[in-house]
Protein backbone atom coordinates (compact mmCIF):
# COMPACT_ATOMS: atom_id res chain seq x y z
CA UNK A 1 0.00 0.00 0.00
CA UNK A 2 1.45 3.37 -0.93
CA UNK A 3 1.63 6.34 1.41
CA UNK A 4 -1.34 8.16 -0.13
CA UNK A 5 -3.51 5.06 0.37
CA UNK A 6 -2.38 4.86 4.00
CA UNK A 7 -3.14 8.57 4.47
CA UNK A 8 -6.66 8.07 3.10
CA UNK A 9 -7.45 5.82 6.08
CA UNK A 10 -6.14 8.10 8.87
CA UNK A 11 -8.68 8.99 11.57
CA UNK A 12 -6.29 10.15 14.32
CA UNK A 13 -3.33 12.53 14.03
CA UNK A 14 -1.01 12.50 17.05
CA UNK A 15 1.84 14.91 17.72
CA UNK A 16 4.78 15.40 20.01
CA UNK A 17 5.26 19.07 20.90
CA UNK A 18 8.90 20.15 21.34
CA UNK A 19 10.66 19.95 17.99
CA UNK A 20 7.43 19.14 16.13
CA UNK A 21 4.78 21.75 16.97
CA UNK A 22 7.59 24.08 18.08
CA UNK A 23 11.14 24.56 16.88
CA UNK A 24 12.39 22.79 20.00
CA UNK A 25 13.46 25.95 21.79
CA UNK A 26 12.64 26.16 25.48
CA UNK A 27 12.43 29.73 26.76
CA UNK A 28 12.21 30.68 30.43
CA UNK A 29 11.54 34.08 31.94
CA UNK A 30 13.29 35.31 35.09
CA UNK A 31 10.61 33.62 37.22
CA UNK A 32 11.21 30.21 35.63
CA UNK A 33 8.02 30.28 33.56
CA UNK A 34 8.42 28.33 30.33
CA UNK A 35 7.21 29.69 27.00
CA UNK A 36 6.67 28.00 23.65
CA UNK A 37 6.08 29.49 20.22
CA UNK A 38 3.72 27.79 17.78
CA UNK A 39 3.30 28.24 14.04
CA UNK A 40 0.00 29.79 12.84
CA UNK A 41 0.10 27.87 9.54
CA UNK A 42 0.45 24.59 11.46
CA UNK A 43 -2.56 25.69 13.50
CA UNK A 44 -4.63 26.29 10.39
CA UNK A 45 -3.80 22.81 9.11
CA UNK A 46 -4.77 21.24 12.43
CA UNK A 47 -8.03 23.21 12.56
CA UNK A 48 -8.85 21.98 9.06
CA UNK A 49 -8.38 18.38 10.21
CA UNK A 50 -10.72 18.89 13.16
CA UNK A 51 -13.35 20.64 10.98
CA UNK A 52 -13.33 17.60 8.71
CA UNK A 53 -13.94 15.12 11.51
CA UNK A 54 -10.45 13.83 12.23
CA UNK A 55 -9.27 13.33 15.79
CA UNK A 56 -6.13 15.10 17.01
CA UNK A 57 -3.97 14.34 20.03
CA UNK A 58 -0.83 15.52 21.78
CA UNK A 59 1.47 13.16 23.66
CA UNK A 60 4.51 14.98 25.01
CA UNK A 61 7.23 14.36 27.54
CA UNK A 62 7.21 17.86 29.03
CA UNK A 63 4.36 19.58 30.86
CA UNK A 64 3.51 23.20 30.12
CA UNK A 65 0.41 25.39 30.35
CA UNK A 66 1.12 26.86 26.93
CA UNK A 67 0.45 23.43 25.42
CA UNK A 68 -2.92 23.26 27.19
CA UNK A 69 -3.83 26.66 25.77
CA UNK A 70 -2.83 25.68 22.23
CA UNK A 71 -4.76 22.41 22.53
CA UNK A 72 -7.92 24.23 23.63
CA UNK A 73 -7.58 26.82 20.85
CA UNK A 74 -7.25 24.08 18.23
CA UNK A 75 -9.85 21.73 19.78
CA UNK A 76 -7.51 18.79 20.25
CA UNK A 77 -9.42 15.62 21.15
CA UNK A 78 -6.79 14.37 23.63
CA UNK A 79 -3.81 15.93 25.43
CA UNK A 80 -1.27 14.05 27.54
CA UNK A 81 1.72 15.85 29.02
CA UNK A 82 4.60 14.67 31.17
CA UNK A 83 4.57 11.27 29.46
CA UNK A 84 7.83 9.34 29.26
CA UNK A 85 6.48 6.08 27.77
CA UNK A 86 4.14 7.30 25.02
CA UNK A 87 3.02 4.02 23.41
CA UNK A 88 0.64 2.91 26.21
CA UNK A 89 -1.04 6.33 26.09
CA UNK A 90 -1.53 6.05 22.33
CA UNK A 91 -2.93 2.53 22.73
CA UNK A 92 -5.44 3.81 25.33
CA UNK A 93 -6.54 6.60 22.97
CA UNK A 94 -6.93 4.09 20.14
CA UNK A 95 -9.02 1.82 22.37
CA UNK A 96 -11.23 4.76 23.42
CA UNK A 97 -12.02 5.62 19.79
CA UNK A 98 -11.97 1.98 18.54
CA UNK A 99 -9.07 2.55 16.16
CA UNK A 100 -6.11 0.46 15.07
CA UNK A 101 -2.60 1.48 14.02
CA UNK A 102 -3.64 1.59 10.33
CA UNK A 103 -5.81 4.62 11.18
CA UNK A 104 -3.15 6.58 13.07
CA UNK A 105 -0.55 9.15 12.05
CA UNK A 106 2.15 10.26 14.49
CA UNK A 107 4.72 13.02 14.11
CA UNK A 108 7.77 12.96 16.38
CA UNK A 109 11.34 14.17 16.21
CA UNK A 110 13.48 12.29 18.73
CA UNK A 111 14.24 8.85 20.15
CA UNK A 112 11.34 8.64 22.66
CA UNK A 113 8.98 8.78 19.65
CA UNK A 114 10.42 5.72 17.89
CA UNK A 115 8.27 3.03 19.60
CA UNK A 116 5.14 4.73 18.23
CA UNK A 117 6.63 5.61 14.85
CA UNK A 118 7.45 1.94 14.27
CA UNK A 119 3.76 0.97 14.62
CA UNK A 120 1.57 3.64 13.02
CA UNK A 121 0.48 3.84 9.37
CA UNK A 122 1.94 7.30 8.79
CA UNK A 123 5.17 7.75 10.75
CA UNK A 124 6.12 11.37 10.25
CA UNK A 125 8.88 13.72 11.34
CA UNK A 126 10.09 17.24 10.64
CA UNK A 127 13.09 17.78 8.36
CA UNK A 128 15.29 18.52 11.38
CA UNK A 129 14.40 15.35 13.30
CA UNK A 130 17.29 13.22 14.55
CA UNK A 131 18.66 10.67 12.10
CA UNK A 132 17.35 7.63 14.03
CA UNK A 133 13.82 9.00 13.72
CA UNK A 134 14.15 9.85 10.03
CA UNK A 135 15.25 6.26 9.42
CA UNK A 136 11.93 4.84 10.70
CA UNK A 137 9.61 7.45 9.15
CA UNK A 138 7.69 7.07 5.90
CA UNK A 139 6.87 10.81 5.80
CA UNK A 140 9.76 13.20 6.30
CA UNK A 141 8.56 16.78 6.01
CA UNK A 142 10.51 19.28 3.95
CA UNK A 143 9.90 21.76 6.82
CA UNK A 144 11.53 21.91 10.25
CA UNK A 145 9.65 21.50 13.52
CA UNK A 146 7.62 24.59 14.38
CA UNK A 147 8.19 25.88 10.85
CA UNK A 148 5.40 24.19 8.88
CA UNK A 149 6.09 20.45 9.29
CA UNK A 150 2.73 19.87 10.96
CA UNK A 151 0.92 21.79 8.21
CA UNK A 152 2.66 19.79 5.50
CA UNK A 153 1.50 16.53 7.08
CA UNK A 154 -2.05 17.83 7.58
CA UNK A 155 -2.22 18.97 3.95
CA UNK A 156 -0.97 15.58 2.71
CA UNK A 157 -3.60 13.71 4.72
CA UNK A 158 -6.33 16.19 3.76
CA UNK A 159 -5.52 15.89 0.06
CA UNK A 160 -5.50 12.09 0.35
CA UNK A 161 -8.97 12.06 1.90
CA UNK A 162 -10.90 15.05 0.58
CA UNK A 163 -9.51 16.09 -2.81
Amino acid sequence: MDLKDKASKIKLLVFDVDGVMTDGSITYDENGIEYKTFNAKDGHGLAKMVRNGLLTAIITGRKNGTVDRRAVDLRFSEVYQGVKNKLPILEAIMQKYELDFSQVSYMGDDEPDIPILEKVAISACPADAVKKVKNVCNFVSSKDGGKGAVRELCDFIYESQFE
